[in-house]
């Protein structure tokens, strides 16, 4: 009987030890894992500044960390060397979706998330059609109310205390007004709110908070565009420069420094969707970088350095973030908006629409596609991608995607993360910690940012006028080609360039992928077929 005892009190004895343990196993684990989320928290306590600089038809190829050899970008290939590069970057086929998504979070093969408005609008002003107050009414009109639950990235800045800038091509357009500018959470804006006015670079007016403020000089009312084809005439005509007085890159700029140095003291986030190096091609001087570069055209020397100006002025912003000491607290981003485009055609050099220039006959989109070396782009700007700009191809959608931010994100890392245009509000939304609506489709890579190794989406979807396309994680791709209702498959990794549609061999992924992109284009694959006289509003009347 007392042995009987004494093993029941022993038992309870070992039992309280490990109960003990067990306690202070999870006190310290708690303890622990609080402390990782504490230096975690702590790594981003002080809000950092952010700037976003956003190319235009800046294919990723043109950049000399991407592998350009008659460009040289040191500016921007400084970022990457400091910061991370994304190998795996998505933007959208052309300007208008890729801002939309963007700045609203989805992405654009959904019917209906937003209406894309038609350009060439505030050019009526100057001709006595409109005034700018029923140009304002008139597209509020079509466009309709905004959903009160709809969130902006802009706003999401703006709840966690940032004061919010915008300078350059404005919102998604084709063409905006002071009261979308505000529903969007722009706390300032300066710059054009017509995209058909940003195809040129000398604007007679632009807009500053609602205020239409006049540019001394500038006169024509087409702000300056010019031919695209170079010819004597197209020459004569980009280097006329009766009523094209001041450059517009050079005026953001100055906008640009004027906003950074009055918000010094406060988190900020600036967002810059700059024109360049979209054409049709300006420049108030050729670089010296290319004056006697026997290699190029005068047109191919003039958008050089287009590209060349971007460059310079992303190191101006980074050497006034130094001057005033808060470059460490400043996380900025460069990224462009969709894949390459061809603005210096010359007769028996390289044309557009683009073609195969050893035969002269046009791509078909399906058995044959433009590749650099066949169109007869020097630049190489897709980086060797098949497809441009408006495609479905990779040269249309893949893009550049570089972030710095000195002491968070480690130095000269590439990412090989899934990401697309629209996951950048969802990696605000988790900086500053602000709760997303569930419906959007963006997905957070800061986790990526901070050295955390993640495969990112489990695929991307986007719109083309071709037709929509997918791409997942592990590199499969299905293409769909609305005109003809054909799909095709390629694997990625083992095909950059999109030479060897594989789907005949592969008919579960095929299915796979087929599933997923027409519940992504909420059941009806054609959401993703952009075509434009049914995704942008009609000219106003």
């Amino acid at each position: 009987m007392k042995s009987s005892v004494s093993r029941f009190i022993n038992k309870i004895i070992v039992f309280k030890r490990v109960f003990f343990f067990i306690i202070i196993a999870v006190l310290f684990n708690g303890c622990l894992s609080g402390a990782q989320k504490s230096k975690k928290d702590s790594s981003i306590s002080k809000k950092p500044n952010v700037i976003f600089i956003y190319a235009d038809d800046l294919g990723r190829g043109l950049l000399s960390v991407e592998g350009q050899e008659i460009i040289k970008t040191p500016n921007i290939d400084k970022l990457a060397h400091e910061g991370m590069r994304f190998e795996n970057a998505y933007g959208s086929m052309f300007c208008a979706p890729a801002r939309a998504s963007l700045i609203s979070g989805y992405h654009d093969a959904h019917k209906g998330k937003w209406k894309i408005t038609a350009a060439g609008t505030y050019k009526r002003i100057l001709t006595g059609e409109f005034t700018l107050e029923e140009i304002e009414q008139k597209l509020e009109e079509q466009r309709g109310p905004v959903p009160e639950d709809e969130v902006f990235l802009a706003e999401v800045m703006k709840s966690a205390g940032y004061v919010t800038g915008e300078v350059g091509k404005l919102e998604w357009g084709f063409s905006a007004t002071d009261k979308e500018m505000k529903r969007h959470g722009w706390d300032y804006y300066y710059g054009y709110l017509d995209h058909g006015r940003c195809h040129g670079f000398y604007p007679p007016f632009l807009f500053e908070n609602g205020e239409m403020v006049t540019v001394e000089g500038n006169t024509r009312n087409d702000c300056g565009k010019t031919i695209e084809k170079e010819t004597e005439k197209a020459y004569a005509e980009r280097w006329n420069m009766e009523g094209k007085k001041t450059y517009s890159q050079n005026l953001f700029l100055e906008k640009i420094l004027g906003f950074i140095r009055e918000n010094k003291d406060k988190p900020f986030f600036l967002y810059h969707p700059t024109q360049l190096p979209h054409g049709p091609v300006s420049i108030p001087e050729v670089h010296s970088d290319f004056v006697n570069d026997e290699r190029l055209t005068q047109i191919e020397k003039e958008y050089a350095s287009m590209v060349k100006m971007l460059d310079d002025h992303v190191g101006i912003i980074m050497q006034e973030l130094k001057d005033l000491g808060i470059d460490d607290n400043t996380m900025v981003v460069f990224g462009g908006d969709n894949g390459h485009e061809i603005y210096y055609t010359k007769e028996g050099r390289i044309l557009k629409p683009v073609r195969n220039m050893q035969t002269g006959e046009f791509f078909d989109d399906i058995n044959t596609k433009y590749y650099s070396d066949l169109g007869g782009d020097i630049f190489d700007g897709n980086d060797g991608m098949a497809g441009v700009k408006r495609t479905n191809w990779e040269g249309g959608v893949r893009v550049p995607l570089i972030l710095r931010w000195p002491g968070k994100i480690k130095q000269g890392v590439t990412s090989e993360a899934l990401v697309a245009n629209y996951d950048f509000m969802a990696t605000m939304a988790d900086l500053v910690g602000y709760d997303l609506p569930k419906t959007k489709d963006g997905k957070s890579y800061l986790p990526e940012l901070l050295g955390e190794k993640t495969k990112g989406h489990n695929y991307v979807v986007y719109s083309s006028f071709m037709g929509p396309s997918i791409v997942a994680n592990d590199g499969w791709k299905l293409r769909y080609f609305a005109p003809k209702d054909i799909f095709q498959l390629y694997y990625l990794p083992d095909d950059y360039q999109e030479r060897n549609n594989i789907i005949a061999s592969h008919p579960e992924k095929v299915e796979e992928l087929k599933v997923a992109l027409i519940e992504a284009c909420d059941g009806d694959i054609d959401n993703g077929w952009f075509v434009m006289r049914t995704s942008a509003l009609r000219p106003i009347k």
